[in-house]
């Protein structure tokens, strides 16, 4: 009987003690071994015994609720601890190793976490093992009380094992994994019993320790170690992916995508943070620094081909020296030398030597015995600074970012107004007639070059990233000229103000920025956009105050001629004097939309590109964090598009039109010359006073 009652301890029924759910079985009563556990104890002992006290039967029935926590616990942990879907996995074909993965996730679901807090249960249930031993010694040795002997040896785990079946009937009932399981285990560590919460406490540590690991794999070397989705950073294909996708399929994907392309997408899209595995005592912005400096290790460590060989002469001459830098211009250079250099560049990318700083900080955080709040954000913070380090010294130093960002105002902020005066010069009278389809890009291209020619210098390397587009069009544009002449103003469009205007083909112009790897993550399509949107605006300011500028010019040209001829004809002067009267108003309707343009100009050009230019430079000259550098930029092209009022819909559609009438303005005066239409000019006059009083206004 002793020894029954020991058995039994340890999760082995026999005659004295049964097991109801064995019973169950046995009788052919329908059982799911797959099925929650159960909330009750089904260790009984056998009804048919009938020499044992009521009192001892209570205190035995309560010692066997032990024996069937134990087997409970062991079960999880043996399950928990399986191997045999690693074995099954790599003894399939490469080729069906997927499918077999995907099969075995949805099958037994292993995870990293709950094989860890198996551990921690494989800890416990060794020590109450051992307790059961030495109770049996010392009853085979000594004439003691049996169920007092027992019920003393054993009392301490009457207070672990019912919250310990707890939390695993709460596991395998929600299906609990990953940074949920660590959730449950932190919450239950808050109870008033100091023996249960070192005991939690332990679990925990053991699930702390694979998040360890995957913060290491992750923030030491860039690596996502994730393999059954419990880590809270995923890649953001992981839901989109189907799971029946053959390796095969898979492989063909990954090939048809470089390296450089993997690392952009890498950064930009490629991972984000899970919520349900984020667990509560890790804050939101905590994930974000991990987030980023993982991403960041993986750029650092996985530098573009393109990149490492870069010939940039200046900075390798401070780098490695000048003796090397000449070896390496050499095109004799030894193939393994240049292999060497490209391994060197990797790796002073992120020297060896903050790695394994990094690592050890993690190392200090892994070993500790509980986990600490402080002293984690305190490594993390320390290691996302050290990642946006390293990072900005690769944008900012190495791949020059002050000199991209000179290149972008000067082209795109119109910072070389020599070269855009030169170029609207150029294409004046193509811009005149309207855009053709097929050849407009080409057509500009002839003076777009020709004003770089005169006035772009051949020092100028950033010039050769630059390119003119101009897109296809999907609708009938009024953009020439001739279309100006034919449309006429009315009264309706007087009344609404603020309505659509249709867009001249000509301001669809646009500069696109070459960007190459590391710049690309900082000069993404959203900023680049942003840089367009302000170009195509400045631009059309710029050509507007060039027509204002040429129509005063060419007719007073014309005047000095007519005047010329008329003395020396003896005609007499009055005609020409009429003429000039009649025409004056229209030449201070000029006047006034000449003022406007040029102070709105001056104000962009100095009150808002160049201020915003000096407080961008003074942050990129502080700030040492790559991070802070984007927000920056960010602030900086805010400010450009508020306040040149490309964010205001109904200001922006105002100022539009009043370029617009502007053009129509300068190009009806120009082709009427010697017989201008005064009610038209007068009508153009009046729309643009009640535009330019509305803009006041607004």
């Amino acid at each position: 009987m002793l020894h029954e009652l020991l058995l039994a301890l340890l999760g082995f029924t026999g005659d004295l003690i049964v097991d109801e759910r064995e019973q169950r079985k046995t009788l052919g009563l329908a059982f799911n071994t797959d099925s929650p556990l159960s909330d009750e104890c089904t260790f009984k002992l056998a009804p048919d015994i009938s020499f044992i006290e009521p009192s001892e039967r209570d205190l035995i029935e309560r010692l066997i609720k032990l024996g069937f926590y134990y087997r409970e616990l062991d079960r999880f942990a043996k399950k928990s601890r399986n191997l045999s879907w690693i074995r099954s996995v790599t003894s399939v074909h490469p080729l069906e190793r997927a499918d077999e993965l995907s099969k075995q996730n949805r099958e037994k679901k292993p995870s990293v976490y709950r094989r860890a807090i198996a551990n921690g249960i494989g800890e416990i249930l060794s020590v109450y093992r051992s307790a059961v031993l030495h109770i049996e010694q010392k009853l085979l040795a000594e004439t003691t009380p049996i169920l007092a002997t027992v019920t003393q040896g054993l009392n301490k785990f009457f207070v672990l094992f019912p919250p310990l079946y707890e939390v695993i009937l709460e596991i395998e009932r929600d299906d609990i994994r990953g940074g949920q399981l660590l959730n449950v285990l932190n919450k239950r560590c808050h109870c008033g019993v100091p023996e249960l919460r070192t005991c939690l406490q332990r679990l925990l540590w053991h699930g702390h320790q694979v998040m360890y690991n995957q913060l290491a794999a992750w923030m030491v070397y860039g690596i996502l170690q994730d393999p059954h989705g419990e880590f809270f950073i995923k890649r953001q294909e992981d839901g989109d992916l189907d799971h029946r996708s053959s390796q095969e399929e898979i492989s063909e994907k990954l090939a048809r995508t470089s390296v450089h392309e993997t690392s952009l997408t890498d950064w930009h899209s490629g991972f984000h943070i899970s919520l349900d595995m984020l667990p509560d005592y890790i804050s939101m912005r905590l994930g974000e620094s991990i987030l980023f400096a993982g991403k960041a290790i993986r750029v650092l460590r996985n530098p573009s081909r393109a990149f490492q060989f870069q010939k940039d002469k200046s900075f390798q001459q401070t780098m490695r020296g000048s003796q090397r830098i000449q070896g390496f211009m050499h095109s004799d250079f030894p193939e393994t030398e240049t292999e060497l250099d490209a391994d060197l560049t990797g790796a002073e990318l992120l020297p060896q030597s903050e790695a394994d700083k990094i690592e050890a900080m993690l190392k200090e955080l892994k070993e500790s015995s509980e986990f600490h709040k402080r002293s984690f954000e305190c490594t993390v913070d320390s290691v996302r600074a050290i990642a946006a380090s390293h990072l900005w010294q690769l944008v900012v130093v190495r791949a020059d970012l002050s000199g991209h960002l000179k290149a972008l105002k000067d082209y795109f902020l119109l910072e070389k107004g020599d070269f855009f005066q030169c170029f609207l010069e150029e294409s004046r009278q193509l811009m005149r007639l309207p855009p053709r389809q097929s050849t407009g890009e080409s057509d500009l291209m002839v003076p777009f070059q020709l004003a770089a020619t005169k006035t772009i210098a051949e020092e100028d390397k950033y010039f050769s990233r630059v390119s003119l587009r101009m897109p296809s069009f999907g609708v009938t544009v009024r953009s020439s000229q001739a279309d100006m002449a034919r449309s006429k103003i009315s009264l309706a469009g007087k009344a609404n103000l603020t309505s659509d205007t249709s867009v001249d083909g000509w301001d669809a112009i646009a500069l696109e920025y070459s960007v190459d790897w590391p710049m690309q993550l900082f000069f993404t399509q959203e900023v680049l956009s942003k840089y367009l949107k302000v170009f195509q605006y400045l631009i059309r300011l710029k050509r507007t105050q060039m027509e204002l500028e040429k129509s005063w010019a060419s007719v007073m040209h014309q005047d000095h001629i007519e005047s010329a001829q008329h003395r020396k004809d003896g005609i007499n002067g009055s005609t020409s004097q009429q003429r000039r009267q009649g025409i004056r108003p229209m030449w201070r309707v000029r006047e006034h939309m000449a003022f406007l343009i040029r102070n709105l100009q001056f104000y962009i050009q100095v009150d808002v590109i160049e201020s915003q230019w000096k407080v961008l430079q003074t942050h990129i000259h502080d700030s040492q964090d790559f991070t802070e550098l984007v927000g920056f930029h960010q602030e900086y092209l805010s400010a450009l598009i508020s306040q040149s009022f490309l964010d205001i819909g109904s200001v922006s559609r105002i100022l539009d039109s009043i370029m617009k009438l502007c053009l129509q303005f300068c190009w009806n005066i120009e082709s009427q010359e010697s017989n201008p239409n005064t009610s038209e000019l007068e009508n153009i006059a009046e729309v643009h006073y009640l535009f330019t009083v509305t803009l006041i206004h607004r």
